[in-house]
């Protein structure tokens, strides 16, 4: 399973929740994503200052600000995760 966080770089709840996926990489074993808003001017149209985003595969957004750990686990487990 693939999971992307849009993100800044100088963006604190970025780095958090960034540091909190890839703590449950080894458990999960999702691949993990990133992209920097900034770096693509639709990117930053699409998300404005709503960063970070995670996305699930499938394209939806599983949250955003702070990494919601029962939203992801809900994604997760029907990825057989």
């Amino acid at each position: 399973m693939r999971l992307t966080v849009y993100s800044r770089e100088y963006c604190s709840l970025c780095h958090a929740m960034v540091a909190a996926l890839e703590a449950l990489q080894p458990e999960h074993g999702f691949h993990l994503e990133i992209l920097d808003v900034d770096e693509d001017d639709a990117l930053e149209t699409r998300f404005g200052s709503k960063v970070p985003v995670l996305i699930g595969e499938d394209g939806k957004e599983i949250c955003h600000y702070h990494l919601d750990r029962a939203a992801l686990e809900v994604v997760l487990a029907g990825a057989g995760g």
